[in-house]
């Protein structure tokens, strides 16, 4: 199972707008994590379960929908993210 992530980093600079994500804020709604320069996570290996999609889905979506469904929830999600700039 593998989500078709982009990485375009919208996600990533954008925590302060979900309850779950808001504690990585750095103080501009991007993550602490986030590297501008490189547009990588600096702790990818090591990220937390939130930022994990396979894990999210498994640990809180798995018995109310598909993953293909999950799948594209998230991606609408990314686009959104992607048209607020």
């Amino acid at each position: 199972m593998n989500f078709p992530c982009t990485r375009c980093g919208a996600c990533c600079r954008n925590v302060h707008l979900a309850v779950e994500t808001k504690m990585l804020d750095r103080g501009d709604g991007a993550c602490l994590h986030y590297d501008d320069q490189t547009k990588l996570c600096t702790i990818y290996d090591q990220r937390p379960s939130v930022c994990r999609v396979d894990v999210q889905f498994h640990e809180n979506y798995s018995h109310r929908m598909s993953w293909e469904e999950f799948c594209d929830l998230n991606l609408t999600a990314c686009k959104e993210l992607l048209d607020k700039k």
